[in-house]
């Protein structure tokens, strides 16, 4: 019984810890999101020098991501996720300075480091996710996505009382720097020892990490798991990156009025996230997905096409209440069978993080000749495709 009691204690303070680190990146990359339009204005950049400018973002994230899964089969994942919240830190005083001196340069640097970090850390934390959700045989890590989505929402509060406090991005994101790195330090120590790292060397050749990823790429079921992890990524990461940035251009709100908008999208997943697991185990997968992508289209097209604020403000949330649960929902299809589960999870998380970091950098290269509002019309694809792959998510028995 001791043993039992000692078990379920790991497995509570691991949870907590995940539930703490999901968070911390929620409030880093919120912090960040928040006050683009005032770093874009304090460099005097245009739509798309802005584009290339968070492009930085996506080029670390798009490190990070391809290194992750190597680097968990040597050092494990514990190791990773300190050595990624380490990197975010750093990254966020490296634009916070980038920003005081005007450098756009350093900014475009700072948002490399940052990215690599953001993108380590969440192949590392989705396996750490999968792997505890098995562990303790409930369902997790749409909770554990609310948690981020929850740092994003204080993040965003937080970056709209900075602004209303008239304080500057620079000292704001030193606080997040600081915060960040006091975090970790207490919560890493929780993680469990070892996760996703390969203890028996001579065995690499059954168990080469290449050689299982090709078979994994080549699955019809993963793909089209892939497929709605992409397209509902995409819709989260676009509004992360532009959608204050859109409602002060394509609105002509003030910009305090933009980050409200983007509290609200944050308010709608975290909302999302944290009833997700009950809608989840009373319906199924395949129809809460599917209703969800439904909302988020209905939602993204009230924003793009109605140009009226009320109404924009409604599909706001009707976009990130639909968008909430295609990420976690996906990890968790992902992770059903226990043969091949680790690299599943790390390619659909690859697949994912990908279409968040990657895809809307791009989609700012296209605003800059259509407008951001319509450049969204890209975003509402990737939604309608994701709601016709919504069966792959169909639990595997």
């Amino acid at each position: 019984m001791s043993n039992i009691n000692a078990t379920n204690k790991q497995l509570h303070l691991s949870r907590n810890a995940l539930f703490i680190i999901f968070a911390l990146s929620g409030v880093a990359l919120a912090s960040w999101v928040a006050r683009t339009p005032e770093v874009r204005d304090t460099l005097e950049a245009s739509t798309a020098q802005m584009g290339w400018i968070i492009f930085g973002l996506a080029l670390g994230s798009m490190a990070g991501l391809l290194s992750a899964s190597r680097a968990i089969a040597r050092v494990g994942a514990r190791f990773v996720t300190v050595s990624s919240i380490l990197c975010i830190s750093t990254g966020t005083a490296a634009i916070g300075t980038g920003t005081y001196v005007s450098i756009s340069l350093l900014v475009f640097a700072g948002l490399m480091v940052f990215g690599f970090g953001m993108g380590f850390l969440e192949v590392a934390i989705n396996l750490e996710g999968a792997v505890l959700e098995r562990a303790a045989h409930k369902t997790l890590l749409p909770a554990l996505h609310a948690s981020f989505s929850g740092g994003t929402l204080a993040g965003a509060g937080w970056s709209a009382l900075m602004m209303a406090l008239h304080i500057s991005v620079t000292v704001h994101l030193f606080i997040i720097s600081v915060v960040t790195a006091g975090v970790l330090l207490i919560s890493y120590r929780y993680l469990p020892h070892g996760t996703g790292k390969e203890h028996l060397p001579r065995k690499k050749k059954e168990t080469d990490p290449s050689t299982s990823a090709w078979t994994v790429w080549k699955e019809p079921r993963t793909l089209l798991i892939g497929l709605v992890v992409f397209g509902m990524a995409f819709a989260e990461g676009s509004a992360n990156d532009w959608l204050p940035l859109a409602m002060v251009d394509g609105f002509n709100v003030q910009h305090i009025t933009g980050s409200a908008m983007f509290t609200l999208f944050l308010t709608a997943m975290f909302l999302g996230r944290t009833a997700g697991g009950f809608f989840l185990d009373r319906f199924g997968r395949v129809p809460v997905l599917r209703t969800a992508s439904l909302l988020a289209f209905s939602g993204l097209a009230l924003v793009i096409f109605t140009g009226y604020l009320p109404v924009a403000a409604c599909g706001v949330f009707l976009w990130g209440l639909g968008t909430s649960l295609g990420f976690p929902v996906g990890i968790s299809a992902a992770g059903d069978e226990s043969e091949g589960s680790v690299t599943r999870v790390s390619i659909v998380s690859i697949i994912g993080y990908t279409a968040f970091l990657v895809g809307p950098p791009i989609l700012g290269l296209f605003g800059e000749f259509m407008g951001l509002l319509q450049a969204f019309v890209f975003v509402l694809i990737g939604i309608f495709l994701a709601g016709l792959a919504s069966s792959s998510v169909q639990k595997s028995t």
